[in-house]
Order: C-alpha cells, then structure tokens, then sequence
C-alpha cells in the first residue's frame, strides 16, 4: 500500500485525480488549478460538474477495474469528494501504487455508522450512547437500554436526513425498522444539545494538524442550511473542539481536510455527531472567510505542500441553495456583501443543492 507519508511535494503541473465529480469535486478542482496543478476526475456520469472544470474526466463506475488502473496510472495523487466511494476501490488504488490520501481506512470507518462511533469513543471523542441493530430483537433492547426517543440509522449509506427515523414509543419500532428496508442499523440515544456545530480541521503528510474556527450550524428537514463562522463561543469550547479534532486525525493518520459535525451540551462539553473524511458542506464559509479556504487546504495535504493559515478575517453566513432557490442569483450577485457560489448543476430538483451563498461581514 502507497505511503502518503511521502516527504517530497508535488510540483505544480503533477496530475490530481478525484474519484468523484460533484460540486466538492468541482470546488478542490478549480482550487487545484489555480495551484498549477492538473485535474483528472473519474465519475460514471459524463459531463459532471467537476469533469467540465478539469483537464478530463473517466466516465466510469467507481469500481470498474480498467478504469481505476488508468486512473491510478495518470494521478500523482488520488483523493475523492464524497465517502460513498467503494473503499475497495480506494485499496485497490493503494495496493496498485498510487498515492492516496485520505486513506481507505478513514473511509472505511466513516462508511459504518457503528465502526465509525467506535473509533471515535476510542480515541477520547465521545458520542451519544448506541446499541448495533440487526433484528427486532436488537432493536427492542437497544431501546431499553438508551431510552425514548432515539434515532434509528442504517449503517451505511445515509445522508441529508435519509435513511433515518425517529422513534418515540415503541409501538413504532417495527415500523420504523422495516421503513429501512431491513438493513443493517444503528439505534443512536437523543442527544440534549444546545447547539450544532462543525469544525473543519487538516492534517498534512507530515502529522502537523490546522484547525478553522468553529462554525454554528442549523438545519431543515435533515439538510444543512445555514452555517455562521466564527461561532464565537468560549475558549473551553473551542479548546475541546480542536482537540477533538487532533485526536481523530492522528488516530487514522489522516492527510487531507475532514469536517466533524458537533453537538454542543453546553459548558465545553461536545459529543461528536458524525465525521465527514473529506471537505464539507459547513466549510464552504471558509472561501470568503480565510486566506485558505477548505479546498486549498486539502489539496495542499494530499500534495504534500505546508499547511495554509486558518484564522478567519471576516465574518460569513453560509446559505445552501436548494432547489429552484438557483433562480435567486440574479438578487444575491447584486449585493456588495454576498458571494455566489454555483455547482453548474441544470437539474433543479427539490432539495437538492445547486449552489451556496455567503454573506461576508467584518469581524467584531
């Protein structure tokens, strides 16, 4: 398996590949090449939103084995945008050759809901109480012993709110876990936060870590909708949140950016919701916020370059576009204090995310 503890940097003009074509894609993508370097995407639908700002793209699925040994043939690197990629193809990069970074047991464990609050309570970031569940048997237990309500996920696979359901008596639980279609679950204990938060933090080839400012977060029906940075809480808090953050980075020796999604009880005290091994959706405030934004920063990591600065030197309100909410460019291009953000998406389906803005405002 290829080492992304490699000492030498890449060289502007080397070739980035991303296993992955959507709009994170298209955003390290574009941040790639204003570095100098070159973008090779492998995604199975042509003409992707990140495929159209790269030097090319393999129209492949993620696992087709010709495709994948080109790909690793032509890549200086390989990293990918969203977690849902095949870890096995991610080791079969790795065990080929070809530097990877982040790693595939990074994206392993992130792919498991039950392997990735595992590793997460043993590296010292706690979680909310869960019981594995893969019968209604485990299930009626699990309730027992977590409580009412609790939160029922598949195991893998889930996003935005998908593949979840609440229940609250346990009347409910048969149905709830037939609503998943029989797979393979986690029962996860309600969590009595105040607030949701994220930080986004980098880990280079080296081991140094740079974590950003944490952010606050709100959500709508399971999807993110907003997220505000610098969250300026106390410094307990972001002490505990940057420690969260070096713990889970060191402990899968991580190169890249990671997004940890926060739930905040109040008097420093955070449980981790969930981990992101890639950049994320709460740091797209980073790109009017910071000198190095989230994208740089990854490609930096995976490249071998020294870690950018993180320090915020405005205030941003992040708002996803979803849907036909697209159409309001022509309002929000016309304002000093707002930067748009488009993913060259042309299907506007409802919740889908077409775009992001964000509201920039001095610090203080």
């Amino acid at each position: 398996m290829s080492a992304v503890s490699d000492p030498s940097p890449l060289a502007p003009g080397s070739t980035l590949g991303i296993l992955g074509g959507g709009q994170l894609g298209r955003m390290l993508s574009q941040a790639a090449s204003r570095l100098g370097f070159d973008v090779v995407i492998l995604d199975p639908e042509e003409n992707s939103p990140a495929g159209r700002v790269s030097r090319g793209q393999i129209v492949a699925a993620y696992d087709d084995p010709t495709a994948l040994n080109v790909f690793g043939r032509v890549c200086d690197v390989v990293t990918f945008e969203f977690e849902n990629v095949p870890a096995s193809s991610v080791e079969r990069l790795a065990a080929a050759g070809a530097l990877v970074a982040p790693g595939p047991t990074a994206l392993a464990v992130a792919q498991d809901r039950v392997d990735e609050k595992t590793f997460l309570n043993a590296v010292g970031a706690s979680t909310v109480g869960f019981v594995a569940v893969e019968d209604l048997d485990d299930l009626m237990a699990g309730l027992e012993t977590l409580g009412l309500p609790a939160l029922l996920k598949t195991r893998r696979d889930g996003y935005d709110g998908k593949g979840q359901v609440w229940i609250r008596s346990a009347k409910q639980a048969g149905a709830a876990l037939a609503s998943l279609g029989g797979r393979p679950a986690i029962l996860e204990a309600r969590a009595p936060f105040i607030r949701e938060l994220s930080i986004i933090a980098a880990r280079g080839r080296d081991g140094s870590v740079a974590v950003y400012p944490l952010g606050e977060n709100r959500h709508s029906g399971g999807v993110l909708r907003t997220t505000r940075a610098p969250a300026g809480l106390d410094r307990k808090t972001e002490r505990r949140a940057r420690a969260i953050a070096a713990a889970v980075l060191d402990g899968l020796a991580y190169v890249g950016v990671i997004g940890i999604e926060l739930f905040d009880l109040g008097g420093g005290t955070l449980l981790v919701n969930e981990i992101a091994p890639r950049v994320h959706n709460t740091g797209h405030w980073t790109q009017d916020g910071c000198i190095c934004d989230q994208f740089e920063q990854h490609i930096r990591a995976i490249a071998g370059w020294p870690l950018g600065p993180t320090a915020a030197h405005a205030r941003v309100e992040m708002t996803n576009l979803l849907g036909d909410e697209v159409n309001q460019w022509s309002r929000v291009v016309a304002r000093a204090d707002q930067r748009l953000h488009l993913y060259g998406k042309t299907d506007a389906r409802p919740g889908r995310k077409m775009g992001h803005v964000n509201r920039v405002r001095p610090l203080g």
